[in-house]
């Protein structure tokens, strides 16, 4: 039988596990601590972000926000978690979903258990965004790798509207 190669667009789970794993700590929390592996990279995807998150215990995702133009979704995997959304708050487990439309509610996740939280995380990967940080009153504004973090009394509406 002819050996074939494997396709690109194919990550078995014991390449996943290779794959090199990054310890992010978000700009604006320091609790928000989060070891990540890109699924969507090492297949060639560019419009869509995919990521193996873990969190350890006590940990935030990322900062409570909101994005306005992307759209992110988590699913659950293993652990126990507690997501703050619109400032209520909802325990998480397996096989719990989270989808946040453009523009859509402001959250952030937590591992509120003693073993580590597991999801993947996915998103739109456009090259302008704009983020708030409801909680710190800042917003974030994206043009590919260059951002600009403003305190939300110094957006002020287009002089062109």
């Amino acid at each position: 039988m002819m050996s074939r190669r494997q396709p690109l667009s194919l990550l078995k789970a014991d390449k996943i596990a290779a794959l090199p794993e990054r310890s992010k700590t978000h700009a604006l929390n320091a609790q928000a601590v989060r070891e990540s592996r890109s699924l969507s990279a090492p297949t060639g995807m560019k419009a869509l972000g995919v990521q193996l998150l873990t969190l350890q215990a006590g940990r935030q995702a990322w900062e409570y926000h909101r994005h306005l133009y992307e759209e992110q979704c988590l699913f659950i995997l293993s652990g126990q978690g507690q997501a703050e959304i619109e400032g209520e708050c909802y325990t998480l487990g397996p096989g719990d979903f989270l989808g946040f439309a453009a523009g859509g509610e402001a959250h952030t996740l937590r591992n509120s258990g003693t073993e580590p939280l597991v999801f993947l995380a996915a998103r739109t990967q456009l090259v302008l965004d704009v983020c708030d940080y409801p909680k710190l009153r800042k917003r974030l504004y994206m043009n590919g790798s260059e951002e600009v973090l403003v305190d939300w009394a110094d957006v002020r509406q287009s002089e062109f509207l």
